[in-house]
């Protein structure tokens, strides 16, 4: 079991590193190219709106889901009708929260409300794809359910590149709401096919609702919902207070946009090594085996992924966007070199950003693993309020720049009082001497990256040498070793 749970979650980031970066940093990055920052920054606001009340569509039901059905697969027939009709209900509770909240937000006609509705439509179907993917994961078919992750991503760029590149339709005739109509027709899609997937272990299909048995649910899943939320709010409200606080049409929002894609990017791959750490952790504390060693190794490994990322971005911030985004038609080079001035300016405080968020999926998982969701709710909250407040003042002032600033604040602060939470709960022994590599690795990857910067040669093969430098640097540094990485994604049984 043990093996094929591996082959499987490599299977599954294989996967996600193929699709995931293209529709990115490929897909996105061009339809944003197409649109504008005006109107792909109202979209992009529009989206996180719909995102933040996300998850009155789960509640919890799909880790239940998922936990019930791998104990008994007979939990599926049991459960699957009373649950889809259930999901059926948050669905409309979901509906009429976002359209009451975005009215009385601005969000009550025109472009506005289309893109509200489409937005809202992915987000139920999403859901429901997720919920259906809970019932395979439980039956264990992994490598279905890998298919199924990066399935409708899949879809989405097809029909994209055809909107894109085909030359069958007028690009200047793109708008926000095909973008999301292209991913609505690939969610329906990937719905049919993960629900054909399902009846196919369904017996005796019966959909009635036992209420008794959604509020146990409720009961057990109301802390961690509460926590999706609050990370929720002040990983993505930026956007939505820059497009309701500036009467700018969604200019300041499209380039805090920009930037937060490579952002967006790199949280996916983190996430997915999240995904891992959490049943590692789970196992260890059940069987009260050591965890610093493990909590060490991952550190290190996100520390090395991460920190690399943050640094190079920061020295080649202003290559890396003349890169991704060119000049726009009849744009001059003055305004152009100081539109990607803009955008280098908020680019590198999201990357730091990135590398706070990117710790807390080790120190944050670590605490889900153990139960203590009161204490990650109550550091949640806290970045909630932190991340609104500071919102408030910076944002009229020093629109898309101040926005990053609080992100980057908000993030330092939370994974901090994770770590320092982790550290006292589950008597996390570091100590100075290991901080002090870290702090060594970061200083030399810093100076190998400002040292290479200097050399007269063009800036990618810059980039290339100093990353590869840098990768070295990892083992140089001793901050891991091939024999740690082995340990941590094949670890012995006990």
């Amino acid at each position: 079991m043990q093996n094929r749970f591996i082959k499987n979650i490599i299977f599954l980031l294989f996967l996600n590193l193929l699709v995931k970066p293209f529709w990115i940093l490929g897909i996105d990055r061009e339809v944003q190219n197409l649109l504008g920052d005006a109107s792909y920054g109202t979209y992009q606001a529009l989206f996180n709106f719909s995102y933040l009340f996300y998850i009155l569509l789960d509640l919890g039901i799909t880790n239940f889901n998922s936990r019930a059905v791998a104990q008994d697969p007979k939990n599926l027939s049991k459960h699957f009708g009373g649950l889809t009709e259930i999901k059926l209900l948050l669905g409309l509770l979901y509906a009429v929260v976002i359209f009451v909240v975005g009215y009385f937000c601005g969000y009550n006609e025109g472009l506005k409300l289309k893109l509200l509705c489409w937005c809202g439509l992915n987000q139920i179907l999403l859901s429901f794809i997720l919920f259906l993917r809970s019932n395979i994961q439980g039956l264990l078919l992994f490598k279905q359910d890998s298919i199924l992750s990066v399935f409708d991503r899949v879809l989405a760029i097809v029909i994209m590149s055809l909107v894109l590149w085909s030359g069958w339709f007028p690009k200047e005739k793109l708008n926000a709401i095909w973008y999301l109509q292209a991913q609505t027709v690939a969610y329906i899609v990937t719905l049919i096919f993960a629900l054909t997937i399902v009846l196919r272990h369904v017996e005796n299909l019966s959909f009635k609702i036992n209420f008794q048995f959604f509020k146990e649910i409720l009961r057990q899943s109301l802390p961690f919902a509460l926590l999706v939320l609050l990370m929720s709010v002040y990983s993505r409200i930026e956007p939505v207070l820059l497009e309701r606080l500036l009467d700018d049409k969604g200019v300041q929002a499209g380039i805090y946009s920009r930037a937060y894609r490579l952002f967006d990017a790199g949280n996916n791959i983190s996430n997915l090594f999240a995904i891992m750490l959490l049943p590692m952790f789970a196992a260890t504390l059940k069987n009260k085996l050591d965890l610093n060693n493990l909590v060490k190794t991952s550190f290190n490994v996100i520390v090395a992924m991460a920190g690399i990322v943050l640094i190079m971005c920061v020295f080649y911030r202003q290559e890396i966007m003349q890169m991704m985004y060119n000049p726009e038609e009849a744009e001059t080079e003055a305004a152009y070199l100081g539109r990607i001035g803009q955008y280098a300016n908020v680019f590198p405080l999201l990357m730091g950003s990135f590398f706070c968020l990117s710790t807390t999926y080790v120190f944050g998982t670590l605490l889900t693993a153990n139960g203590s969701l009161k204490q990650l709710n109550l550091v949640a909250a806290a970045g909630v309020i932190i991340n609104i407040l500071l919102n408030l003042i910076v944002i009229p002032r020093f629109k898309a720049v101040g926005a990053a600033c609080t992100s980057l604040s908000v993030q330092t602060v939370t994974a901090f009082l994770q770590y320092l939470l982790a550290k006292r709960i589950l008597k996390l022994d570091l100590g100075g001497r290991y901080w002090l590599h870290i702090v060594i690795f970061i200083a030399t990857v810093t100076l190998i990256t400002f040292l290479v910067k200097q050399l007269d040669i063009n800036w990618m093969i810059g980039f290339i040498i100093a990353f590869a430098v840098n990768c070295g640097a990892i083992f140089f540094t001793r901050l891991l070793s091939l024999k740690e990485i082995v340990a941590l994604v094949l670890p012995k049984k006990s």
